[in-house]
Order: structure tokens, then sequence, then C-alpha cells
């Protein structure tokens, strides 16, 4: 069975890289406090429209004092610096837990408190502030202008291995993986650069060293014999650098990001479109007037081709929109109105399953889906 997993390493099993032999905890002890100015009114760096081809090396040289090892009591991971001030980007699987203490080593830096702005599970996303100033931000490429074959490194925590590059390229495109909360994350980028537990939050590259990408989960058969972690099989998952400039503009803005959210859960039908398996009982779907068994072909003028584009439709709308839903029922052509609602926490299918792990005699049997938009 294919398992995608998250690239959080244990603390107890993690160690710091460059000879320093110290379990990766000891960073969660470190007393390096440090009174710093902060400088406002900065942004989030966007990458130029063209930029000349760097070596790996020259990626590495540029980019290594930006990228951050992120520790907390449950475990490690990666970021990396998106603006002077402070601000950093992670998983939202890598703070998830943390209780307010984490911890931030940019670069060869000091290891300083850092403070959860916001996350974002739907996307496996979150905003860190640390207290400090003149950080050097890794500027976020254009995630859709990237091909297949493309050179891809990563820069990250493998193992508590800090600062460690990776090379590859990207291998695929427009992937669609699971985020924490159980909705998808569409658009996702594909590698074989090598990527392992504690690469979680970094950063992945393209020739020009922009980030194009966020490193969040890998693909694994099983977890290995002795009870260790499944490592890397080439093939990773990282969210788009387009969805990372948007989350994190709504995480600094107000810690929380809005999704549009329809309430169904869908499989692909025999023909084009996305057919409707589940509906949500009182959500917008239901509340629109669409069925089981209908067959979604477009939402607001877009074409819906099929499940993994139904989430990407959705999802570039606002909350609160009103949209044309376009169906086939029953071999005829139907348009709903549907008012969009915000993305609830879990998916229905996830809220089942925990239902059925705490009382499975009493709960029903549901098709195993995924997703939910």
């Amino acid at each position: 069975m294919k398992i995608y997993r998250p690239l959080l390493p244990l603390a107890a099993a993690a160690v710091i890289g460059g000879g320093a032999g110290a379990v990766a905890t000891n960073a969660l002890n470190d007393d390096s406090a440090t009174t710093v100015r902060t400088i406002t009114n900065t942004r989030t760096v966007s990458a130029p429209a063209t930029s000349a081809v760097e070596s790996p090396h020259d990626v590495y040289q540029n980019a290594k004092d930006s990228v951050a090892y992120i520790t907390t009591q449950v475990g490690t991971g990666s970021g990396f610096v998106v603006s002077d001030d402070g601000y950093l980007v992670t998983n939202a699987h890598v703070v998830e837990g943390a209780n307010g203490q984490i911890k931030a080593k940019i670069g060869d830096g000091k290891t300083l408190d850092a403070k959860l702005v916001g996350q974002d599970a739907s996307t496996d996303l979150a905003l860190l502030k640390v207290d400090a100033t003149n950080l050097k931000p890794l500027a976020l490429g254009d995630s859709s202008t990237v091909q297949v074959g493309d050179p891809a490194y990563a820069i990250g925590n493998p193992f508590g291995l800090d600062r460690t590059l990776t090379t590859g390229v990207i291998s695929a495109l427009q992937r669609q993986i699971s985020s924490p909360n159980g909705f998808s994350i569409d658009d996702v980028l594909q590698t074989d650069a090598a990527i392992n537990p504690g690469n979680s939050g970094g950063p992945l590259f393209n020739a020009q060293g922009q980030v194009i990408g966020v490193n969040s989960q890998i693909e694994s058969t099983s977890n290995t014999s002795d009870g260790g972690q499944a490592g890397n099989v080439g093939i990773g998952f990282a969210i788009p650098s387009n969805t990372v400039k948007s989350v994190v503009s709504q995480l600094r803005a107000s810690g929380k990001v809005a999704h549009a959210y329809l309430g169904v859960q869908t499989q692909d039908g025999s023909s084009a479109g996305a057919q409707v398996a589940a509906i949500t009982s009182g959500g917008p779907a239901a509340t629109g007037g669409l069925q089981t068994g209908d067959v979604i072909t477009s939402i607001g003028g877009k074409a819906v081709a099929d499940s993994t584009s139904l989430s990407a439709v959705v999802d570039s709308h606002k909350v609160g929109d009103q949209v044309q839903v376009q169906v086939t029922r029953n071999g005829a052509k139907k348009t709903l109105t549907v008012k969009l609602g915000q993305r609830p926490d879990t998916t229905a299918s996830d809220q089942l399953q925990q239902q059925d792990q705490q009382q499975p005699q009493q709960t029903p049997d549901v098709p195993n889906l995924g997703g939910g938009w």
C-alpha cells in the first residue's frame, strides 16, 4: 500500500550535523536569549521575472544562511526566511503540538525562540516569527512556470543533519496530496531530490535559486522492519510556491486562512466531471440542491474535468461567493446556485473515521473517497 508520510523525525532520533554530535532536543534547552530591534513595513520577497541559472553550489551558498532548523518538544523540521524582519515558513505538521515551545536556528546563527503567527492545516503551512533583523529572505518563484525535468534542489535538516543539500529534477506536476486535516493540497510538485524526515518545511529551489515549493511529504511503501522511520525512495512532494505566497500573506495579516468550501466528496465519473458520492449534511452543496450521483461539470464558469480539478476550482473562489454549479443528473443538465461556505477544520470523512475509531460498532461504512471540497 502506498503511504504518503510527513517528513517529521522524532527529536530523540535526530542528531545535529557538522560534527557536533548533539541530540536535536538540546536546542530546546538553548538559553541563548537575544535582544534585537524589529523592522516594520517589510514584505515577503518575490523573485524577479528572469534570473541567471546557478550551479547547485551557488544555490546552496546563496541560501544556506536563510534555511532554519526548527525544533519543538515533539520533533524537528526545517523552515526558511521569507522577510528580513524575522518571518519564517515551515510546515504546519512540524509545529503541531508544540504548545508555543518552538525554536529556530537560522543558518549557523543562535537558536532563537519562535512565535507561531498562524498555521493552515489545509495546506500544511505555518508562519513563524523570530525577534531578529537584517535576515536574508529567500525569493519565492512562480511555481506555475515549473516544467517536468527542471533542476530541483532541496536544503533542509534530514534526520537532524543541518543544512543538507540534495539535488534532482522535477519529476511530475499537479500532484494532489492529503493535508493534515484531510483536505487535498493541489498542484503539488513531485521531485526525486532526496528528502527525508527532517526536511519538512524546507525550501525546494529551481536553477535560479528561487523557492518553488515547500518540502512536505514522501511516498513510502511501509515502515522499516525495526520500527524506525521510512526514508527517501525518490518520490517527494512540495507545496507549490504560489500556494505559499497566498497562505503567507493571509497568515501574516490575520493569523488565519479562509478556504472556500462546497461540502461534497466526489469520485471520477465515467465521463468528464466529478461525481458526487457524498454530501455534507447542512453544507453549501446540500443547501444548494446538489444530490448524490450528480456529476459536476463546471463551477462558476470553470470546467471541472475530474475530482482533482474540482478541488482547485472550488479553492480558487472566496468564502461567501455565489457560484453557478452545472451538473448532469440522470442524463439531464441542471444549473444550481450555491453559496460557498468556510472550510471546516476537518473533512466529513475524517470525522466519520474518528467516530469509527471511538465507536466502531455504531458507525456505518463510508466510501474511501479522500479529500472533500
